[in-house]
């Protein structure tokens, strides 16, 4: 609503370029009429999502963007719907997305300071949805946005699932008695939030896709982990660990292959073991299955990472630097 009281619509954005598209809907650059402010409008064909009954994903998406309140997710600044269209206003990432970040740099990868920056980033971002009962399901480099402060930003919901959550204080250890003369070591109390309801959907990106979806086993948030671990190797090496010719040959991969860590290019030993311990196929096994966020961010990869400060990080030197859209002709 503006401030006058009249309804937003359409007609209250001047057009500038298109972002990109998809095969329900496209999204683009858009300018709110005499403000010099700058949006993005995604824009979803009603007779596609009602033909392929997909109109649950639609509100769903809407539903979702509606709840989320994080610097490292989009804000839905309006909702409204044409005879045509359903149509939603986020904020425009100038950055573009990690996927032709990745594509412009020396061997498509990135130096560990940055690839452990944007990890960090993802990590609280999925902290944040676990805990809104949110189950991502679609990280990739494509839905990986880049603002105009080198911060990232996850985008299209259209795939979520949006379940229950219940919230749990745990209580950890941080060491165990070497003697009996040892003080018994204090319990440190964990904040766990994870969806626990499982989803049937068979749904998401095929390289990215966790056993346990292509298994038709149920899955619950373990999935964004996986995920997680898939788009780490692929930042560090430059393609996804699985990848078949056919669809077909990536799911049978995805199944049975052991992650293989070329040799020409130098990675971490505890990047390694993050990546392989990320890629369990027992979901239950996988780390982050048992407390969430918090067994990532203590994982030796991530040592000091300030975990309350990381919305101050700044963006490591890149071999090839960020461009903005807004230097381009609009």
């Amino acid at each position: 609503v503006l401030e006058g009281g009249e309804q937003i619509g359409l007609h209250h954005f001047r057009p500038v370029r298109p972002l990109g598209s998809g095969d329900s809907g496209s999204v683009h650059l858009v300018e709110l009429v005499g403000t010099g402010e700058y949006f993005a409008l995604k824009t979803t064909e009603k007779k596609i999502i009602l033909n392929r009954n997909k109109v649950h994903r639609a509100l769903a998406e809407c539903e979702i963007l509606s709840m989320l309140d994080h610097p490292f997710l989009p804000t839905l600044y309006a909702s409204f719907q044409t005879d045509t269209h359903i149509c939603l206003i986020t904020d425009f990432y100038p950055g573009g997305e990690l996927f032709m970040l990745l594509e412009r740099q020396p061997s498509k990868v990135l130096r560990e300071d940055a690839v452990r920056f944007f990890a960090s980033e993802v990590v609280v971002s999925l902290e944040y949805l676990h805990c809104q009962g949110v189950i991502y399901r679609d990280l990739k480099p494509e839905n990986v946005l880049l603002q105009a402060d080198g911060h990232l930003t996850l985008i299209d919901y259209d795939l979520s699932c949006l379940t229950s959550c219940q919230p749990q204080l745990l209580f950890s250890h941080s060491g165990n008695k070497q003697n009996e003369n040892q003080k018994e070591e204090i319990a440190h109390p964990i904040f766990f939030a994870e969806p626990m309801r499982e989803s049937n959907s068979f749904v998401g990106t095929e390289e990215y896709i966790a056993p346990e979806i292509i298994a038709a086993n149920g899955h619950t948030s373990e999935v964004d982990w996986w995920a997680f671990g898939i788009l780490l190797y692929e930042m560090f090496y430059g393609h996804t660990p699985f990848r078949g010719r056919t669809r077909q040959k990536t799911f049978t991969n995805i199944l049975h292959k052991d992650v293989k860590f070329p040799s020409k290019i130098l990675v971490s030993l505890p990047a390694k073991q993050l990546i392989v311990r990320l890629l369990h196929r027992d979901p239950k096994s996988r780390l982050g299955s048992s407390e969430g966020a918090n067994e990532i961010k203590q994982h030796p990869f991530f040592h000091g990472i300030n975990w309350a400060l990381v919305r101050h990080m700044k963006l490591p030197n890149l071999d090839a630097p960020l461009v903005f859209l807004e230097d381009m002709s609009l």
